[in-house]
């Protein structure tokens, strides 16, 4: 069933963003590129080019393609521990990117200025502590995420059925809920518990369109429940499949590691070498525990209607409780 045949979503979310469905797809490094984004808003959601995995050079390219590829809206993720973090923003401005969700840093440090620039801005956060001072900064809406997502986490290990009624209690802004989300069911849990809409991670990096390579999608439809662990709380938490490298970590671990050890053996473009270059062994696999429920890759359009699908159907099951 095409996404088309729903009816819209009229909600904060998709005012906020002028689109059909509340689903968001999270800006994965590796996996996010121009065709995942522009797939995403032609079917009806919110695409995001990751730019965390990009130099700027390579965001613009991705940018503009972007830009012919779909006349929808679409987003930027920016991770601000980025080196060249003037160079991407300077970009995202000049090419009329209209919204930024930014993440992994202090939200007050950008919030202000691409709201000059009529920039629409998220904050993605993992506790409610940070989506206070996300509010605080300005931003237009937060996404909380809990721990079961994949990819860099929260040291609280704070759950999405936890993170988003707590979160939700406290903030007037639109919530958008991450974490542990991949059918329809679970966004409208997550909507039940408060939040306005859902980014999806894990279940578009085994999409078609996905940069991953077919090798860490393969890998992804193969794991099963408990394959994932959160792990390197001592430089910033993540979490991956295990796999070589994993269990090279825990080897070290047992040994009493330090921080600097921990850091020698992650070393450069470990994500990389895994997730874009298909290394399973060597490399760093970052995907959610929703993983073990996903077990089949598919174009990015079929996701979204399969996911209002689901949402359709298990609304109209709880109406009849």
């Amino acid at each position: 069933m095409a996404p088309g045949l729903y009816h819209n979503m009229t909600n904060r979310i998709t005012s906020l963003f002028n689109i059909k469905y509340p689903i968001i797809q999270g800006g994965m490094i590796w996996a996010s590129g121009w065709r995942l984004a522009s797939a995403v808003s032609n079917a009806g959601g919110l695409g995001i080019i990751g730019a965390g995995s990009m130099y700027p050079e390579v965001l613009r390219e991705h940018i503009l393609k972007c830009q012919q590829a779909t006349n929808k809206p679409f987003a930027v993720n920016v991770p601000m521990l980025y080196p060249d973090l003037d160079k991407l923003m300077d970009i995202i401005v000049t090419l009329g990117v209209k919204i930024v969700f930014t993440s992994a840093g202090n939200p007050k440090t950008w919030t202000a200025y691409l709201k000059d620039k009529n920039i629409t801005v998220v904050h993605v956060v993992s506790s409610l502590k940070f989506a206070l001072k996300a509010q605080e900064a300005g931003v237009d809406a937060i996404v909380a995420e809990g721990f079961e997502a994949g990819g860099h986490n929260g040291r609280d290990e704070t759950t999405t059925l936890t993170l988003i009624p707590a979160v939700k209690e406290h903030i007037k802004i639109p919530l958008i809920a991450a974490g542990g989300i991949a059918t329809g069911s679970a966004m409208l849990a997550v909507m039940v518990l408060g939040a306005d809409g859902v980014q999806v991670g894990s279940r578009f990096v085994a999409s078609d369109e996905a940069s991953s390579h077919q090798s860490f999608k393969n890998k992804i439809v193969e794991i099963s429940e408990g394959d994932t662990q959160l792990t390197l709380k001592e430089l910033a938490p993540v979490r991956l499949i295990k796999n070589k490298f994993y269990n090279d970590i825990q080897a070290l671990y047992q040994k009493g590691a330090t921080a600097e050890e921990l850091k020698i053996l992650l070393g450069r473009a470990r994500a990389k070498h895994g997730m874009f270059e298909g290394d399973m062994e060597e490399g760093e696999l970052e995907i959610g525990q929703v993983s073990a429920i996903i077990h089949e890759i598919k174009p990015a359009a079929m996701i979204i209607a399969d996911i209002m699908k689901e949402f359709t159907m298990a609304k109209s099951f709880v109406a009849k409780l």
